[in-house]
């Protein structure tokens, strides 16, 4: 069995590549995290301010129908 091996300068060389690997992972979840959550968070709100103006509406049409005297 022969096994091949670098030495230490292969050692530092591999960490320093893994260093900057996971620095870059790290970096770019971040950035994903900044400018994709707005795509989301945006519309999000219209739909909820779309389902509680439904609402609103719907209960003011309850309320006037309750108030009005039946014929």
């Amino acid at each position: 069995m022969d096994f091949n091996t670098n030495g230490p300068l292969g050692l530092i060389w591999v960490g320093i590549g893994l260093a900057c690997f996971f620095t870059a992972l790290v970096w770019l979840n971040t950035l994903l995290g900044v400018f994709l959550t707005p795509l989301f968070l945006i519309p999000q709100t219209w739909i909820l301010e779309r389902l509680k103006a439904r609402r609103d509406a719907k209960r003011a049409r309850t309320a006037r129908t309750e108030r009005t005297p039946a014929a």
